[in-house]
């Protein structure tokens, strides 16, 4: 029974997104008032302010599209797969779709958002009247997949490359063939037209930009500064300035005018994808894996979206007296913040960012499972008390027994478990092989501080058990049970009779811990489960999920209500009193939400 499906009544926020997305930026366009749009995988539309970074709204629109562009006015977003689509970015809603013959691999607007060109992967491409579906012309020279499409600014000629390294030129109102242009040696990936409507940009797998003149179908300049493949295109409004990115990734900064290179931005992490720049060419917006970049490329000085793209879990840990917050902001920026104030009260200092997070049971100390060891905090101060060295793979996973004396530890790259004494530091017992080959997504002590669940994947699995869960007793150092399900995540009930857990396929077990049977099982997400948690009284089990969803339970599996919010779920804790439940978002936020108006909205 669902008593409730909506939006998640309004929550505290600790920290801000700071233009950190769930997935991968495939297209980004500044708004007629500044503002920036973004859409990601899978298919999420996101609107931020450039002022400082924060997002302003969100919308889902379609998990199955991979390819977008938006317009030039940044009013409308079109989709592409095996059809076309246009939708409306002020509301998300769908404004008209219809059916291609073939896939479509490239999109580019008209000066008019009504008109578009498509490539599709059989060498057509097509020019669209989008609102009355009528297809005004298709040209046929190629014979392999379009990569790329432009139409020029005054809306007269479209240019298309294809993955033959050859870019062809027609015009638009009469569909007559204009020329070829050669001279890449590789994929071509985007064009770009000069205002002027005389040159054309290309960007090269082959590692270089060219000009090309379009009256004499010749290059005019090479841009080979470029280490690696070119990605991604970008010019001014006024055509003053140009930007490219590589796979390196370095994103070079071009006075178009003089063909000069102004500035070279570098320590990003990870693929840029898409280039923005703002109308009055102030702002230059990089999409990228799980984050945006801005920066000024007159300056060359980073705006907003700078350091690391989070890869690491965002994670969360309560204090045991329920008065303190410790964040690691997606793997960039571990806090611990006063619940009462909702100020930082310290900093966790970890030069390669901390990728889990525990409380001690007397709430003194702070494990983070930091990227080549453990390391414990002073939870009042900061400071660091003490660094675990020991296991190889980066460390992922870490829990207090009960009553503080031992710490587990794990890595989701790994099969072995570590078991530290708290007092010293030192390992006191290895499990070099958990899970029997499995790699562990979670760990977790049973009350009676013996006990420890382990719970994991095998990614190699072709059929029959997906991974497993073992309990063992780290006093006997033995093996005690073993559940042949795979598990993302592990809870204990608090009373210790239950365990819980999440599988690969999306549903939610409980386990009988003294008979070692599954007690019931129910199908609970739409997506990957990756967040679980029993409330302080055992009467709620709260999931969490990458379909963006907070779902509340009974025990049993009776569904108590359902909420949607704007980002993938990373990790879930209920406050000690469990009046209030935590989320750790995707998005590099913390949310802390009342439980009695999740049950009652």
């Amino acid at each position: 029974m669902i008593l409730s499906q909506n939006a998640l009544p309004l929550p505290h926020v600790f920290g801000e997104p700071q233009l950190h997305t769930d997935g991968d930026v495939l297209a980004v366009a500044f708004a007629p008032d500044g503002s920036l749009w973004s859409v990601e995988e899978p298919g999420v539309l996101r609107n931020w302010s450039v002022v400082n970074g924060t997002q302003n709204s969100w919308q889902s629109l379609s998990e199955f599209e991979t390819l977008w562009a938006f317009s030039r006015d940044g009013r409308v977003l079109a989709s592409g797969s095996n059809d076309l689509a246009f939708w409306d970015v002020t509301s998300g809603q769908i404004l008209t779709a219809f059916p291609q013959n073939t896939w479509v691999t490239a999109l580019g607007f008209a000066p008019d958002s009504g008109f578009i060109a498509t490539g599709h992967d059989d060498g057509a491409v097509r020019y669209w009247d989008a609102a009355g579906h009528v297809l005004l012309h298709e040209f046929r020279l190629h014979r392999r997949p379009i990569s790329a499409v432009a139409i020029s600014h005054d809306g007269k000629v479209v240019a298309a490359a294809c993955e033959d390294k050859i870019i062809n030129l027609w015009d638009l109102a009469s569909g007559k063939h204009l020329g070829s242009m050669k001279g890449h040696t590789d994929r071509i990936p985007a064009l770009v037209w000069h205002p002027g409507g005389e040159m054309l940009i290309s960007a090269g797998w082959d590692t270089s930009a060219r000009i090309w003149n379009v009256k004499n179908l010749e290059s005019e300049l090479i841009l080979n500064y470029h280490a690696t493949q070119v990605t991604a295109l970008a010019l001014s409004a006024d055509g003053v300035l140009l930007a490219s990115a590589d796979s390196a990734p370095v994103v070079h900064i071009w006075d178009f005018v003089h063909r000069k290179l102004l500035h070279q931005i570098r320590g990003l992490e990870g693929e840029i994808r898409c280039l923005a720049l703002a109308r009055d060419g102030r702002t230059l917006a990089l999409g990228g894996e799980r984050i945006i970049h801005l920066w000024d490329p007159i300056t060359g000085k980073a705006l907003a979206g700078v350091g690391p793209r989070g890869q690491a879990q965002a994670r969360l840990a309560v204090s045991p007296d329920g008065s303190r917050l410790a964040t690691n902001g997606g793997g960039t920026a571990a806090r611990v913040w006063n619940l009462a104030s909702h100020q930082v009260v310290c900093r966790l200092p970890d030069e390669a960012g901390v990728h889990g997070l525990a409380f001690s049971p007397d709430g003194k100390l702070i494990a983070g499972a930091a990227e080549t060891h453990v390391r414990l905090w002073d939870a009042s101060t900061g400071q660091i008390r003490s660094d675990l060295y020991g296991p190889e793979e980066q460390t992922t996973a870490v829990a207090f027994s009960r009553d503080g004396q031992i710490l587990a530890s794990a890595s989701n790259s790994g099969t072995g478990v570590w078991i530290w004494r708290v007092a010293d530091g030192e390992p006191v017992l290895l499990i070099p092989d958990a899970l029997d080959g499995c790699t562990i997504q979670s760990v977790a002590f049973h009350p009676d501080g013996r006990r420890l669940a382990v719970g994991g994947i095998d990614w190699l699995a072709t059929g029959g058990s997906s991974g497993a869960i073992c309990l063992w007793d780290v006093v006997e150092r033995c093996e005690v049970a073993t559940f042949a399900v795979g598990a993302t995540c592990v809870a204990f009930h608090p009373s210790g009779s239950r365990l819980a857990s999440a599988s690969p396929d999306q549903s939610l077990c409980v386990w009988d811990v003294e008979e070692k049977t599954l007690l019931s099982e129910w199908a609970a997400h739409d997506n990957a489960i990756t967040a679980l948690c029993f409330s302080p009284d055992g009467q709620v089990l709260a999931s969490g999920g990458e379909d963006r969803s907070i779902r509340l339970w009974t025990a049993d599996g009776e569904e108590l209500s359902v909420f949607e919010v704007d980002s993938q779920i990373n990790a879930l804790a209920f406050s000690p009193d469990g009046q209030y439940l935590f989320s750790a978002n995707a998005n590099t936020t913390c949310y802390q939400v009342r439980v009695k108006d999740l049950l009652t909205k």
